[in-house]
């Protein structure tokens, strides 16, 4: 009996429906997390079960050794170089900063109208842009403030 391309598509979608339907079941059944809620008391007891018996084993005595043992050259190597690696990156970020940080100096001097330096950066000095103690204005306190004339003009 031969069969037509639309009854193998109709077959294979059967197929297809059958093994979506088992897959979900199987999901369902194998879903931990959903077995742990419905059934709180034998997860735990089994979790306190597992825990026993790892601890009777001394497994982890056993692995820390093994670690131990197997990086005990190689810590130091490690350690100089992660320190050397380490330096690189501080001195780098802080070259980085400075420039960066100077940059926006100069920048800011050039915005008030400061003289903008070149090259290495000068010793600073401390400058008042435009203030000056109140006893070195010309006539006094008030001197140029508001529309008072200040020498009898």
């Amino acid at each position: 009996m031969a069969e037509t391309t639309a009854d193998v598509r109709r077959d294979i979608e059967l197929t297809r429906e059958r093994m979506s339907s088992t897959l979900a079941e199987l999901e369902q059944k194998l879903n931990v997390k959903q077995m742990v809620v419905d059934n709180p008391w034998p997860a735990l007891a089994l979790a306190i079960g597992a825990g026993v018996l790892l601890s009777g084993s001394s497994a982890d005595v056993k692995a820390a050794a093994a670690t131990a043992t197997a990086t005990k050259g190689a810590s130091n190597k490690i350690a100089t170089a992660l320190d050397d690696v380490v330096a690189q990156l501080v001195g780098g970020f802080h070259s980085a900063l400075d420039q960066r940080v100077s940059g926006w100096v100069e920048d800011l001097k050039g915005a008030i109208g400061a003289s903008v330096s070149s090259g290495s950066p000068a010793p600073r000095k401390t400058q008042h842009y435009g203030v000056a103690p109140i006893h070195d204005l010309p006539d006094g306190p008030a001197a140029g403030i508001g529309n008072t004339p200040t020498r009898g003009d």
